[in-house]
């Protein structure tokens, strides 16, 4: 079953975000666009790359209203002792979330049961708590993102001009298609 336009599983966790630890929950996500990062663990490889990589566009992601939360099952201690030891790390400003039960991870399916880590996940989710765009990979492939930006874009873009659809390649302020009888064969 897929979970694209499910809403989001109740959940409460806590994550250090600016120097603080800080209580995140489905109901402080509800009413603003919203980008889940899960990834396998602190103080690995990989990781911090794709990290660092959300840290240099996270500002981006402000101006479109989007908070972005990175999860992992470590715990939130963890994410600070993180943070205060990497440069990467080092530059997160958005809140990094402890899953030590395993709950996040479980309730948005990416949860290596044997490991008890995550996959890398990256999940969009709408101001009604509705997923709208997921993707699940394998860990040793990491994610880039500008390309999370661009789906995020196309995800708002449609949500305000319903009837529209963004075709592949399609970039902000490119042209959107209308599907109609008119466009069927034609493409």
């Amino acid at each position: 079953m897929s979970l694209i336009n499910t809403v989001i599983k109740p959940f409460k966790a806590t994550a250090f975000h600016n120097g603080k630890f800080i209580e995140v929950s489905n109901e402080t996500v509800a009413g603003k666009w919203a980008v889940f990062v899960f990834y396998p663990a602190d103080f690995t490889f990989v990781c911090p790359t794709e990290l660092e990589d959300l840290a240099d566009h996270y500002a981006e992601f402000q101006k479109m209203g989007v908070e972005v939360y990175s999860v992992s099952t470590d715990t939130h201690f963890a994410h600070k002792a993180w943070h205060d030891t990497s440069e990467a790390i080092g530059k997160v400003n958005y809140p990094m979330i402890g899953d030590p039960t395993h709950q996040l991870s479980r309730n948005f399916g990416v949860l290596i049961e044997e490991e008890g880590i995550a996959l890398r996940g990256t999940f969009v989710v709408n101001p009604e708590g509705e997923i709208k765009v997921l993707e699940i990979h394998d860990n040793g492939i990491g994610r880039v993102a500008s390309e999370l930006l661009r789906k995020v874009k196309a995800a708002q873009y449609i949500a305000a001009h319903p009837g529209e659809v963004c075709p592949a390649k399609w970039e902000e302020g490119a042209k959107t298609l209308t599907p109609s009888l008119d466009l069927v064969g034609k493409i």
